[in-house]
């Protein structure tokens, strides 16, 4: 896997002045955005499950305006058991994807409510026999319900952040996450991707991101000031 990190850097740069260079960059991010944490809202384990499995190709905000009111409809994963697909389908139709949502939040119910007495599992592996989650999901509520640090979450932010900073070349969330497990200190698994996720809403955007105001601009090759390109364009 070392070789998958090294080679993704067009400089010689060994592995540990990257590692040096992901510690710099982590403790401006922690400064510029000390109220970092997961955006969707939740007050338990399954609500957050729920919540991750709905967010995707949907943003987070659209997420946190359907489960305001279907967290007061679905309390427990026998809720979502109790009202025909077409229902479920219905509460969360603006959030795309509504009926391969409503499979999965159906499914998930069923083997937790069967299997797992209705309480969440907390482990990576029973997680992700759940219908409707992979890694992400499960990193997910494993780092923000649980305080696991089994992974680190690869969402577009992370993808286009960790690509300008040259942290992987790799284009699958799965292979990413490998190259930033060796490169990000365990301790931070958690609080990476959210201090990445505000940053690259607020500064380093798809398009036209704003490299002369960017905090870690000194640490990323892929910087307008340097490269007189502009990332995403």
């Amino acid at each position: 896997m070392k070789k998958s990190v090294q080679k993704n850097k067009k400089s010689s740069e060994s592995l540990e002045s990257l590692r040096e260079r992901v510690r710099k960059t982590i403790r401006l991010l922690k400064r510029a955005y000390p109220d970092a944490k997961c955006s969707l809202n939740h007050s338990n384990a399954f609500e957050l499950l729920v919540a991750t499995i709905l967010s995707a190709q949907c943003t987070d905000e659209r997420v946190n305006i359907v489960t305001a009111d279907l967290f007061r409809k679905y309390q427990k994963p026998e809720d979502y058991l109790a009202v025909s697909p077409r229902e479920l389908e219905k509460d969360i139709q603006s959030t795309g994807f509504f009926r391969n949502k409503t499979k999965s939040l159906q499914g998930t119910a069923k083997v937790l409510s069967e299997t797992y007495g209705g309480r969440v599992p907390d482990t990576m592996d029973q997680l992700l026999e759940l219908p409707g989650v992979a890694r992400k999901t499960a990193n997910v509520v494993l780092g923000n319900a649980f305080g696991v640090k089994a992974g680190i979450v690869v969402d577009t932010h992370v993808s286009r952040i960790s690509h300008r900073l040259g942290l992987s070349a790799e284009t699958t969330a799965d292979k990413i996450e490998q190259d930033l497990i060796q490169l990000v200190p365990k301790r931070d698994w958690v609080i990476f991707p959210h201090l990445l996720i505000a940053h690259g809403r607020k500064i380093c955007r798809a398009r036209n991101p704003a490299c002369d105001q960017c905090v870690i601009e000194k640490y990323c090759p892929s910087s307008f000031l340097k490269t007189g390109v502009m990332p995403g364009n």
